[in-house]
Protein backbone atom coordinates (compact mmCIF):
# COMPACT_ATOMS: atom_id res chain seq x y z
CA UNK A 1 0.00 0.00 0.00
CA UNK A 2 0.99 3.63 -0.49
CA UNK A 3 0.78 6.18 2.32
CA UNK A 4 -1.06 9.40 1.44
CA UNK A 5 -0.35 12.12 3.96
CA UNK A 6 -3.28 13.87 5.54
CA UNK A 7 -3.84 17.57 5.07
CA UNK A 8 -5.97 20.03 3.18
CA UNK A 9 -6.79 19.07 -0.38
CA UNK A 10 -8.86 20.46 -3.23
CA UNK A 11 -11.23 18.06 -4.98
CA UNK A 12 -13.97 18.45 -7.58
CA UNK A 13 -13.54 20.96 -10.38
CA UNK A 14 -14.68 24.42 -11.40
CA UNK A 15 -14.52 23.26 -15.02
CA UNK A 16 -17.03 20.40 -15.01
CA UNK A 17 -17.42 18.52 -18.28
CA UNK A 18 -20.31 16.23 -17.33
CA UNK A 19 -22.32 18.65 -15.22
CA UNK A 20 -25.13 16.19 -14.47
CA UNK A 21 -22.66 13.98 -12.59
CA UNK A 22 -21.93 16.65 -10.00
CA UNK A 23 -18.24 17.05 -10.84
CA UNK A 24 -18.25 20.61 -9.59
CA UNK A 25 -17.76 22.92 -7.94
CA UNK A 26 -14.23 22.63 -6.60
CA UNK A 27 -14.09 22.43 -2.80
CA UNK A 28 -11.53 22.07 -0.03
CA UNK A 29 -11.48 19.33 2.59
CA UNK A 30 -9.19 18.04 5.31
CA UNK A 31 -8.39 14.35 5.51
CA UNK A 32 -6.30 12.17 7.80
CA UNK A 33 -3.35 10.04 6.72
CA UNK A 34 -4.46 6.89 4.90
CA UNK A 35 -3.07 4.03 2.89
CA UNK A 36 -4.32 2.99 -0.53
CA UNK A 37 -3.42 -0.05 -2.60
CA UNK A 38 -0.76 0.66 -5.21
CA UNK A 39 -2.54 -1.70 -7.61
CA UNK A 40 -6.08 -2.76 -8.35
CA UNK A 41 -7.01 -6.08 -6.72
CA UNK A 42 -5.89 -8.80 -9.10
CA UNK A 43 -7.39 -12.16 -9.98
CA UNK A 44 -4.54 -13.78 -8.07
CA UNK A 45 -5.32 -11.71 -4.96
CA UNK A 46 -8.99 -12.52 -5.20
CA UNK A 47 -8.37 -16.22 -5.77
CA UNK A 48 -6.53 -16.40 -2.44
CA UNK A 49 -9.51 -14.76 -0.74
CA UNK A 50 -11.92 -17.25 -2.35
CA UNK A 51 -9.72 -20.21 -1.44
CA UNK A 52 -9.55 -19.21 2.22
CA UNK A 53 -13.15 -18.06 2.73
CA UNK A 54 -15.18 -20.08 0.17
CA UNK A 55 -17.01 -16.82 -0.56
CA UNK A 56 -19.46 -16.72 -3.46
CA UNK A 57 -19.65 -13.45 -5.37
CA UNK A 58 -22.92 -11.80 -6.28
CA UNK A 59 -22.43 -12.67 -9.96
CA UNK A 60 -22.12 -16.33 -8.99
CA UNK A 61 -25.25 -16.12 -6.83
CA UNK A 62 -27.30 -14.32 -9.49
CA UNK A 63 -26.05 -16.60 -12.26
CA UNK A 64 -25.18 -13.88 -14.78
CA UNK A 65 -23.28 -10.65 -15.32
CA UNK A 66 -22.70 -8.02 -18.00
CA UNK A 67 -20.07 -8.62 -20.68
CA UNK A 68 -18.96 -6.38 -23.54
CA UNK A 69 -20.33 -7.85 -26.80
CA UNK A 70 -17.07 -7.55 -28.74
CA UNK A 71 -15.12 -9.56 -26.15
CA UNK A 72 -17.29 -12.65 -26.48
CA UNK A 73 -15.45 -14.94 -28.87
CA UNK A 74 -18.01 -17.74 -28.84
CA UNK A 75 -20.58 -16.95 -31.56
CA UNK A 76 -23.16 -19.29 -30.03
CA UNK A 77 -23.00 -17.35 -26.75
CA UNK A 78 -23.38 -14.07 -28.64
CA UNK A 79 -26.38 -15.27 -30.60
CA UNK A 80 -28.15 -16.71 -27.57
CA UNK A 81 -28.03 -13.47 -25.60
CA UNK A 82 -29.48 -10.03 -26.17
CA UNK A 83 -28.83 -6.78 -24.40
CA UNK A 84 -30.78 -6.39 -21.19
CA UNK A 85 -30.56 -2.59 -21.43
CA UNK A 86 -31.74 -0.91 -24.63
CA UNK A 87 -29.65 2.22 -24.03
CA UNK A 88 -26.41 0.22 -23.93
CA UNK A 89 -26.74 -2.54 -26.56
CA UNK A 90 -23.03 -3.39 -26.30
CA UNK A 91 -23.64 -4.96 -22.88
CA UNK A 92 -24.92 -8.54 -22.89
CA UNK A 93 -26.19 -10.27 -19.78
CA UNK A 94 -24.29 -13.56 -19.99
CA UNK A 95 -25.27 -16.62 -17.98
CA UNK A 96 -22.52 -17.84 -15.66
CA UNK A 97 -20.21 -14.91 -16.38
CA UNK A 98 -18.26 -14.18 -13.19
CA UNK A 99 -14.77 -13.41 -11.90
CA UNK A 100 -13.38 -16.81 -12.86
CA UNK A 101 -15.19 -16.87 -16.24
CA UNK A 102 -15.05 -13.20 -17.33
CA UNK A 103 -16.72 -13.71 -20.74
CA UNK A 104 -18.96 -16.55 -19.63
CA UNK A 105 -18.65 -20.34 -20.00
CA UNK A 106 -15.56 -21.36 -21.94
CA UNK A 107 -13.57 -18.31 -20.86
CA UNK A 108 -11.04 -18.32 -18.04
CA UNK A 109 -8.33 -16.26 -16.35
CA UNK A 110 -5.44 -18.66 -16.94
CA UNK A 111 -3.43 -15.90 -18.63
CA UNK A 112 -4.89 -13.07 -16.54
CA UNK A 113 -3.85 -13.77 -12.97
CA UNK A 114 -2.13 -10.37 -12.81
CA UNK A 115 -5.14 -8.56 -14.31
CA UNK A 116 -7.79 -6.85 -12.17
CA UNK A 117 -10.58 -9.03 -10.87
CA UNK A 118 -13.88 -8.36 -12.69
CA UNK A 119 -17.59 -8.93 -12.05
CA UNK A 120 -17.30 -7.88 -8.40
CA UNK A 121 -20.14 -6.00 -6.78
CA UNK A 122 -19.66 -3.31 -4.13
CA UNK A 123 -20.70 -5.91 -1.56
CA UNK A 124 -18.03 -8.30 -2.86
CA UNK A 125 -15.42 -5.55 -2.73
CA UNK A 126 -16.06 -4.54 0.88
CA UNK A 127 -16.10 -8.20 1.95
CA UNK A 128 -12.65 -8.68 0.41
CA UNK A 129 -11.29 -5.48 1.98
CA UNK A 130 -12.69 -6.41 5.40
CA UNK A 131 -11.05 -9.83 5.13
CA UNK A 132 -7.69 -8.06 4.96
CA UNK A 133 -8.52 -5.57 7.71
CA UNK A 134 -8.90 -2.85 5.13
CA UNK A 135 -11.82 -0.90 3.62
CA UNK A 136 -12.80 0.82 0.43
CA UNK A 137 -11.48 4.37 -0.06
CA UNK A 138 -13.92 7.22 0.28
CA UNK A 139 -14.54 9.17 -2.90
CA UNK A 140 -12.46 12.08 -1.60
CA UNK A 141 -9.56 9.81 -0.65
CA UNK A 142 -9.69 8.15 -4.05
CA UNK A 143 -9.64 11.51 -5.84
CA UNK A 144 -6.78 12.85 -3.71
CA UNK A 145 -4.81 9.70 -4.53
CA UNK A 146 -5.68 10.00 -8.22
CA UNK A 147 -4.49 13.59 -8.49
CA UNK A 148 -1.07 12.66 -7.16
CA UNK A 149 -0.42 16.09 -5.68
CA UNK A 150 -1.24 17.94 -8.91
CA UNK A 151 -3.71 20.82 -9.01
CA UNK A 152 -6.27 21.63 -11.69
CA UNK A 153 -5.22 18.75 -13.96
CA UNK A 154 -7.46 16.33 -15.83
CA UNK A 155 -5.44 13.19 -15.27
CA UNK A 156 -3.08 11.74 -12.68
CA UNK A 157 -0.07 12.94 -14.66
CA UNK A 158 -1.31 16.17 -16.27
CA UNK A 159 -3.62 17.33 -19.06
CA UNK A 160 -2.29 15.42 -22.08
CA UNK A 161 -3.64 11.92 -22.61
CA UNK A 162 -0.43 10.88 -24.35
CA UNK A 163 3.00 11.63 -22.90
CA UNK A 164 5.82 11.72 -25.45
CA UNK A 165 3.54 9.81 -27.80
CA UNK A 166 2.94 6.99 -25.33
CA UNK A 167 -0.30 5.93 -23.70
CA UNK A 168 -0.53 6.42 -19.96
CA UNK A 169 -3.75 4.47 -19.39
CA UNK A 170 -5.76 1.53 -20.70
CA UNK A 171 -8.67 3.19 -22.54
CA UNK A 172 -10.60 2.70 -25.77
CA UNK A 173 -9.01 3.89 -29.01
CA UNK A 174 -11.12 4.02 -32.16
CA UNK A 175 -14.87 4.35 -32.61
CA UNK A 176 -16.78 3.06 -29.61
CA UNK A 177 -18.28 0.45 -29.54
CA UNK A 178 -17.60 -0.67 -33.09
CA UNK A 179 -13.83 -0.60 -33.47
CA UNK A 180 -11.10 -0.78 -30.85
CA UNK A 181 -7.75 -0.11 -32.51
CA UNK A 182 -5.93 -1.30 -29.35
CA UNK A 183 -3.22 1.36 -29.69
CA UNK A 184 -2.47 1.07 -25.96
CA UNK A 185 -1.85 -2.66 -26.38
CA UNK A 186 -4.94 -3.99 -24.63
CA UNK A 187 -8.36 -4.90 -26.00
CA UNK A 188 -9.72 -5.60 -22.53
CA UNK A 189 -7.98 -5.33 -19.16
CA UNK A 190 -4.27 -4.76 -18.70
CA UNK A 191 -2.07 -6.18 -15.92
CA UNK A 192 -2.46 -4.25 -12.70
CA UNK A 193 1.14 -3.05 -12.95
CA UNK A 194 1.00 -1.98 -16.61
CA UNK A 195 0.60 1.81 -16.28
CA UNK A 196 2.39 3.84 -13.59
CA UNK A 197 0.37 7.05 -13.44
CA UNK A 198 1.47 9.45 -10.73
CA UNK A 199 4.15 10.42 -8.25
CA UNK A 200 2.42 8.51 -5.46
CA UNK A 201 3.38 5.34 -7.31
CA UNK A 202 -0.18 4.34 -8.18
CA UNK A 203 -0.92 2.17 -11.20
CA UNK A 204 -4.09 2.18 -13.30
CA UNK A 205 -6.07 4.48 -11.05
CA UNK A 206 -7.33 5.90 -14.34
CA UNK A 207 -8.61 3.44 -16.93
CA UNK A 208 -8.44 -0.37 -16.89
CA UNK A 209 -11.45 -0.91 -14.58
CA UNK A 210 -13.90 1.26 -12.71
CA UNK A 211 -13.15 1.26 -8.99
CA UNK A 212 -15.75 1.15 -6.23
CA UNK A 213 -15.58 3.70 -3.42
CA UNK A 214 -17.22 3.67 -0.01
CA UNK A 215 -19.67 6.50 -0.73
CA UNK A 216 -23.34 6.57 -1.52
CA UNK A 217 -23.99 8.57 -4.67
CA UNK A 218 -25.26 12.15 -4.68
CA UNK A 219 -24.74 14.95 -7.19
CA UNK A 220 -24.59 17.38 -4.28
CA UNK A 221 -21.14 17.87 -2.81
CA UNK A 222 -20.30 17.17 0.79
CA UNK A 223 -20.97 19.61 3.58
CA UNK A 224 -18.41 17.88 5.82
CA UNK A 225 -15.03 19.56 5.84
CA UNK A 226 -13.12 16.83 7.70
CA UNK A 227 -12.86 13.28 6.31
CA UNK A 228 -16.11 13.56 4.35
CA UNK A 229 -17.95 10.25 4.12
CA UNK A 230 -20.78 11.54 1.92
CA UNK A 231 -24.50 10.75 2.25
CA UNK A 232 -25.56 8.34 5.00
CA UNK A 233 -27.85 6.44 2.63
CA UNK A 234 -28.73 6.12 -1.03
CA UNK A 235 -29.48 3.70 -3.84
CA UNK A 236 -26.18 3.76 -5.78
CA UNK A 237 -22.51 3.68 -4.84
CA UNK A 238 -19.86 5.96 -6.36
CA UNK A 239 -17.31 4.47 -8.73
CA UNK A 240 -14.31 6.33 -10.10
CA UNK A 241 -11.58 6.18 -12.71
CA UNK A 242 -13.20 4.92 -15.91
CA UNK A 243 -12.27 1.67 -17.64
CA UNK A 244 -10.84 0.13 -20.79
CA UNK A 245 -14.21 0.91 -22.40
CA UNK A 246 -13.99 4.67 -21.89
CA UNK A 247 -13.51 7.03 -24.84
CA UNK A 248 -13.76 10.82 -24.85
CA UNK A 249 -16.69 10.73 -27.30
CA UNK A 250 -18.61 8.19 -25.23
CA UNK A 251 -17.57 8.19 -21.58
CA UNK A 252 -15.16 10.96 -20.69
CA UNK A 253 -15.12 9.84 -17.07
CA UNK A 254 -11.50 8.79 -16.82
CA UNK A 255 -10.59 12.18 -15.36
CA UNK A 256 -9.76 12.41 -11.65
CA UNK A 257 -12.73 14.67 -10.89
CA UNK A 258 -15.17 12.61 -12.97
CA UNK A 259 -17.58 10.23 -11.27
CA UNK A 260 -20.26 7.67 -11.96
CA UNK A 261 -22.45 5.26 -10.05
CA UNK A 262 -24.11 1.85 -9.91
CA UNK A 263 -26.28 -0.04 -7.48
CA UNK A 264 -24.08 -1.89 -4.96
CA UNK A 265 -25.15 -5.28 -6.31
CA UNK A 266 -24.13 -4.42 -9.90
CA UNK A 267 -21.53 -6.64 -11.55
CA UNK A 268 -19.90 -6.17 -14.95
CA UNK A 269 -16.81 -6.98 -16.96
CA UNK A 270 -15.27 -3.54 -16.43
CA UNK A 271 -15.70 -3.00 -12.68
CA UNK A 272 -13.07 -3.76 -10.03
CA UNK A 273 -11.60 -2.05 -6.97
CA UNK A 274 -8.64 -1.33 -4.73
CA UNK A 275 -8.60 -1.13 -0.94
CA UNK A 276 -7.65 1.58 1.54
CA UNK A 277 -6.73 1.58 5.22
CA UNK A 278 -6.79 4.15 7.99
CA UNK A 279 -3.85 4.80 10.26
CA UNK A 280 -6.36 5.34 13.07
CA UNK A 281 -10.07 4.39 13.33
CA UNK A 282 -11.88 5.92 10.38
CA UNK A 283 -14.13 8.85 11.24
CA UNK A 284 -17.62 8.62 9.82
Amino acid sequence: MVLIRGGTYTVGTNKPIIIADGEGPEFTVKIDDFYIDQYEVSNSDFAQFIAETKYKTDAEKYGDSFVLYSLIKDEKTKNQNISAVAAVPWWLSISNANWIHPEGPGSNINDRWNHPVLHVSWFDAITYCNWLGKRLPTEVEWEVACKGGLKDKLFSWGNSLLVKGKHKANLWQGLFPFNNTVEDGYESTAPVDAFLQNKYGLYNIIGNVWEWTENWWSVKHYEEKQNPAGPVKGTDKVKKGGSYMCHKDYCYRYRCAARSQNTPDTTAGNVGFRCAKSLSPFKK
